[in-house]
Protein backbone atom coordinates (compact mmCIF):
# COMPACT_ATOMS: atom_id res chain seq x y z
CA UNK A 1 0.00 0.00 0.00
CA UNK A 2 2.63 2.03 0.41
CA UNK A 3 4.14 2.16 -2.84
CA UNK A 4 1.32 4.34 -4.36
CA UNK A 5 1.78 6.79 -2.07
CA UNK A 6 5.71 6.84 -1.53
CA UNK A 7 5.82 10.56 -2.88
CA UNK A 8 3.67 11.72 -0.13
CA UNK A 9 5.95 10.46 2.47
CA UNK A 10 8.83 12.25 3.89
CA UNK A 11 12.32 9.97 2.90
CA UNK A 12 12.89 11.01 6.80
CA UNK A 13 9.37 9.54 8.35
CA UNK A 14 9.71 6.00 9.63
CA UNK A 15 6.48 3.85 8.64
CA UNK A 16 6.44 0.27 9.86
CA UNK A 17 5.22 -2.26 8.41
CA UNK A 18 1.90 -2.99 8.42
CA UNK A 19 0.84 0.33 8.84
CA UNK A 20 -2.37 1.58 6.00
CA UNK A 21 -1.78 4.76 4.37
CA UNK A 22 -4.50 5.81 2.67
CA UNK A 23 -3.57 7.56 -1.27
CA UNK A 24 -3.48 11.28 -0.60
CA UNK A 25 -2.60 11.26 2.78
CA UNK A 26 0.13 13.33 3.71
CA UNK A 27 3.22 12.12 6.29
CA UNK A 28 5.83 15.03 6.87
CA UNK A 29 9.32 15.24 8.12
CA UNK A 30 10.80 12.41 11.32
CA UNK A 31 7.32 11.64 11.88
CA UNK A 32 6.87 7.78 13.06
CA UNK A 33 3.67 5.88 12.04
CA UNK A 34 3.49 2.73 14.08
CA UNK A 35 1.94 -1.00 12.30
CA UNK A 36 -1.26 -0.98 13.18
CA UNK A 37 -2.00 2.88 12.45
CA UNK A 38 -4.65 3.45 9.92
CA UNK A 39 -4.40 6.90 7.79
CA UNK A 40 -7.50 7.59 5.84
CA UNK A 41 -7.60 9.70 2.82
CA UNK A 42 -6.63 12.98 2.92
CA UNK A 43 -4.83 12.82 6.84
CA UNK A 44 -1.32 15.08 7.02
CA UNK A 45 0.97 14.57 9.58
CA UNK A 46 3.03 17.94 9.51
CA UNK A 47 6.12 17.05 11.45
CA UNK A 48 7.63 15.09 14.21
CA UNK A 49 4.43 13.50 14.92
CA UNK A 50 4.14 9.96 16.47
CA UNK A 51 1.21 7.49 16.21
CA UNK A 52 1.22 4.46 17.89
CA UNK A 53 -0.92 1.39 18.82
CA UNK A 54 -4.13 0.58 17.28
CA UNK A 55 -4.96 4.00 15.99
CA UNK A 56 -7.50 4.98 13.07
CA UNK A 57 -7.07 8.62 11.57
CA UNK A 58 -9.98 9.37 9.63
CA UNK A 59 -10.36 11.58 6.36
CA UNK A 60 -8.89 15.29 6.33
CA UNK A 61 -7.26 14.99 9.71
CA UNK A 62 -4.40 17.28 10.19
CA UNK A 63 -1.62 17.01 13.15
CA UNK A 64 0.64 19.55 13.57
CA UNK A 65 4.62 19.35 15.07
CA UNK A 66 5.16 17.08 18.32
CA UNK A 67 1.50 15.69 18.69
CA UNK A 68 1.74 12.12 19.96
CA UNK A 69 -1.42 10.13 19.21
CA UNK A 70 -2.38 6.21 20.68
CA UNK A 71 0.83 6.10 23.22
CA UNK A 72 -0.11 3.75 26.18
CA UNK A 73 -1.83 5.31 28.77
CA UNK A 74 -0.50 7.03 31.88
CA UNK A 75 -2.22 4.45 34.08
CA UNK A 76 -0.32 1.73 35.82
CA UNK A 77 -2.87 -1.07 35.70
CA UNK A 78 -2.33 -0.89 31.89
CA UNK A 79 -0.55 -4.26 31.09
CA UNK A 80 -0.17 -3.94 27.15
CA UNK A 81 -3.39 -4.38 25.90
CA UNK A 82 -4.83 -4.08 22.89
CA UNK A 83 -6.92 -1.13 22.95
CA UNK A 84 -7.62 1.91 20.82
CA UNK A 85 -7.83 5.61 19.52
CA UNK A 86 -9.73 6.83 16.97
CA UNK A 87 -10.11 10.85 15.66
CA UNK A 88 -12.99 12.03 13.70
CA UNK A 89 -12.70 13.43 10.35
CA UNK A 90 -11.01 16.88 9.73
CA UNK A 91 -10.32 17.32 13.51
CA UNK A 92 -7.11 19.28 14.08
CA UNK A 93 -4.53 18.21 16.65
CA UNK A 94 -1.86 21.44 17.14
CA UNK A 95 1.38 21.30 18.70
CA UNK A 96 2.67 19.04 21.51
CA UNK A 97 -0.56 17.52 22.19
CA UNK A 98 -1.21 14.26 23.46
CA UNK A 99 -3.89 11.63 23.42
CA UNK A 100 -3.38 8.56 24.60
CA UNK A 101 -5.45 5.02 23.95
CA UNK A 102 -7.95 3.41 26.07
CA UNK A 103 -7.78 0.98 28.56
CA UNK A 104 -9.50 -2.31 29.16
CA UNK A 105 -10.61 -1.10 32.58
CA UNK A 106 -12.51 1.59 30.68
CA UNK A 107 -14.05 1.63 27.03
CA UNK A 108 -11.35 0.46 25.54
CA UNK A 109 -10.93 3.22 23.32
CA UNK A 110 -10.19 7.11 23.14
CA UNK A 111 -12.36 8.71 20.80
CA UNK A 112 -12.30 12.42 19.35
CA UNK A 113 -15.14 13.22 17.04
CA UNK A 114 -15.34 14.98 13.65
CA UNK A 115 -14.25 19.32 12.82
CA UNK A 116 -12.50 19.31 16.67
CA UNK A 117 -10.01 21.46 17.36
CA UNK A 118 -7.24 20.72 20.15
CA UNK A 119 -4.98 23.58 20.53
CA UNK A 120 -1.00 23.16 21.10
CA UNK A 121 -0.40 21.27 24.51
CA UNK A 122 -3.89 19.92 25.24
CA UNK A 123 -3.41 16.28 26.50
CA UNK A 124 -6.42 13.70 26.09
CA UNK A 125 -6.33 10.63 28.63
CA UNK A 126 -7.05 7.44 28.00
CA UNK A 127 -11.18 6.00 27.66
CA UNK A 128 -12.28 9.90 26.79
CA UNK A 129 -14.95 10.87 24.57
CA UNK A 130 -15.37 13.57 22.45
CA UNK A 131 -18.04 15.03 20.70
CA UNK A 132 -18.39 16.16 17.40
CA UNK A 133 -17.08 20.08 16.75
CA UNK A 134 -15.56 20.36 20.64
CA UNK A 135 -12.97 22.63 20.53
CA UNK A 136 -10.30 22.65 24.02
CA UNK A 137 -7.87 25.36 24.02
CA UNK A 138 -4.00 25.70 24.91
CA UNK A 139 -3.07 23.30 28.09
CA UNK A 140 -5.63 21.96 29.01
CA UNK A 141 -5.91 18.58 30.73
CA UNK A 142 -8.56 15.89 30.42
CA UNK A 143 -8.41 13.14 33.32
CA UNK A 144 -8.88 9.70 32.12
CA UNK A 145 -12.65 8.50 31.02
CA UNK A 146 -13.58 12.23 30.68
CA UNK A 147 -16.75 12.54 28.39
CA UNK A 148 -16.97 16.41 26.68
CA UNK A 149 -20.56 16.93 24.44
CA UNK A 150 -21.09 18.39 20.96
CA UNK A 151 -20.03 21.50 20.09
CA UNK A 152 -18.26 21.97 23.99
CA UNK A 153 -15.73 24.83 24.47
CA UNK A 154 -13.15 24.84 26.99
CA UNK A 155 -10.76 27.45 27.99
CA UNK A 156 -7.38 27.39 28.51
CA UNK A 157 -5.32 25.79 31.49
CA UNK A 158 -9.07 24.11 32.53
CA UNK A 159 -8.09 21.07 34.35
CA UNK A 160 -11.39 18.08 34.41
CA UNK A 161 -11.17 15.76 36.87
CA UNK A 162 -11.24 11.68 35.68
CA UNK A 163 -14.64 10.49 34.78
CA UNK A 164 -16.50 13.84 34.93
CA UNK A 165 -18.57 15.03 32.14
CA UNK A 166 -19.35 18.09 29.90
CA UNK A 167 -22.48 18.94 28.27
CA UNK A 168 -23.51 19.85 24.96
CA UNK A 169 -22.70 23.32 24.13
CA UNK A 170 -21.27 23.65 27.26
CA UNK A 171 -18.46 26.52 27.80
CA UNK A 172 -15.28 25.93 30.40
CA UNK A 173 -13.45 29.35 31.24
CA UNK A 174 -9.62 29.12 31.31
CA UNK A 175 -8.00 28.13 34.46
CA UNK A 176 -11.15 26.23 35.52
CA UNK A 177 -11.22 23.49 37.83
CA UNK A 178 -14.05 20.80 36.65
CA UNK A 179 -14.41 18.61 39.42
CA UNK A 180 -18.93 17.73 38.81
CA UNK A 181 -20.57 17.36 36.09
CA UNK A 182 -21.43 20.40 34.07
CA UNK A 183 -24.96 20.48 32.36
CA UNK A 184 -25.39 21.04 28.60
CA UNK A 185 -25.03 24.73 27.21
CA UNK A 186 -23.56 25.77 31.17
CA UNK A 187 -21.52 28.54 31.15
CA UNK A 188 -18.67 27.84 34.73
CA UNK A 189 -15.99 29.68 35.21
CA UNK A 190 -13.71 29.43 38.70
CA UNK A 191 -10.71 27.70 40.40
CA UNK A 192 -13.54 25.29 41.24
CA UNK A 193 -15.80 25.36 38.57
CA UNK A 194 -19.16 27.56 39.14
CA UNK A 195 -22.13 28.12 37.44
CA UNK A 196 -22.22 31.83 35.63
CA UNK A 197 -25.53 30.85 33.56
CA UNK A 198 -26.24 29.77 29.71
CA UNK A 199 -24.22 29.95 26.34
CA UNK A 200 -27.13 31.85 25.44
CA UNK A 201 -24.75 32.06 22.19
CA UNK A 202 -24.49 28.30 21.42
CA UNK A 203 -27.94 28.43 22.12
CA UNK A 204 -29.01 30.69 19.40
CA UNK A 205 -26.96 28.78 17.31
CA UNK A 206 -29.42 25.96 17.28
CA UNK A 207 -31.87 28.12 16.21
CA UNK A 208 -33.38 29.02 19.48
CA UNK A 209 -35.59 32.21 19.25
CA UNK A 210 -36.01 34.87 21.57
CA UNK A 211 -38.86 33.24 23.43
CA UNK A 212 -37.00 29.81 23.10
CA UNK A 213 -33.67 31.03 24.94
CA UNK A 214 -36.10 32.78 27.85
CA UNK A 215 -38.21 29.40 28.51
CA UNK A 216 -34.53 27.18 28.80
CA UNK A 217 -33.08 30.45 30.80
CA UNK A 218 -35.82 30.11 32.96
CA UNK A 219 -35.67 26.53 33.39
CA UNK A 220 -32.10 26.89 35.07
CA UNK A 221 -33.14 29.30 37.52
CA UNK A 222 -35.24 27.11 38.43
CA UNK A 223 -33.10 23.82 38.68
CA UNK A 224 -30.32 26.03 40.13
CA UNK A 225 -31.67 28.95 42.15
CA UNK A 226 -35.37 27.80 42.94
CA UNK A 227 -36.70 26.75 46.10
CA UNK A 228 -36.87 23.38 48.04
CA UNK A 229 -34.28 20.30 47.27
CA UNK A 230 -32.83 20.05 43.64
CA UNK A 231 -34.01 16.37 43.26
CA UNK A 232 -37.53 17.82 43.83
CA UNK A 233 -36.46 20.90 41.06
CA UNK A 234 -35.46 18.28 38.46
CA UNK A 235 -38.86 16.23 38.64
CA UNK A 236 -41.13 19.66 38.59
CA UNK A 237 -38.64 20.98 35.66
CA UNK A 238 -39.52 17.66 33.66
CA UNK A 239 -43.16 18.34 33.98
CA UNK A 240 -43.68 21.73 33.43
CA UNK A 241 -40.62 22.05 31.02
CA UNK A 242 -41.70 18.61 28.94
CA UNK A 243 -42.13 20.39 25.34
CA UNK A 244 -39.28 21.97 25.18
CA UNK A 245 -35.95 19.61 23.74
CA UNK A 246 -33.48 21.92 25.11
CA UNK A 247 -34.44 20.90 28.75
CA UNK A 248 -35.09 17.41 28.17
CA UNK A 249 -31.57 17.49 27.10
CA UNK A 250 -30.31 18.85 30.40
CA UNK A 251 -32.71 16.63 32.28
CA UNK A 252 -31.73 13.56 30.38
CA UNK A 253 -27.96 14.45 31.51
CA UNK A 254 -29.35 14.62 34.99
CA UNK A 255 -30.63 11.54 35.03
CA UNK A 256 -27.61 9.84 33.84
CA UNK A 257 -25.58 7.92 36.58
CA UNK A 258 -22.52 10.31 37.49
CA UNK A 259 -18.93 9.42 39.82
CA UNK A 260 -19.49 12.87 40.79
CA UNK A 261 -22.65 14.49 40.44
CA UNK A 262 -24.14 17.29 38.95
CA UNK A 263 -22.38 20.91 38.96
CA UNK A 264 -24.96 22.68 41.23
CA UNK A 265 -22.65 25.70 42.56
CA UNK A 266 -23.99 29.23 41.24
CA UNK A 267 -21.03 31.84 41.17
CA UNK A 268 -22.28 34.56 43.99
CA UNK A 269 -25.30 32.02 45.49
CA UNK A 270 -23.18 32.82 48.72
CA UNK A 271 -22.80 36.72 48.66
Amino acid sequence: MLDSVKSMIHPTAIIESGASIAPGAKIGPFCTVGKDVVLEEGVELVSHVTIAGRTKLKAGVKLFPFCTVGLEPQDLKYRGEETETVIGPRTQIREHASIHRGTVTGSGITRIGADCLLMATVHVAHDCVLGDGVIISNNVALGGHVEVGDRAVIGGNAALLQFTRVGAGAMIGGLTGVTRDVIPYARVFGTRAELLGLNLIGLKRRGLDKAGLAEVNAAYKFLFSGPGVFAERVAAAGVTYKNNAFVREMLAFIATPSRHGILTNVAGADE
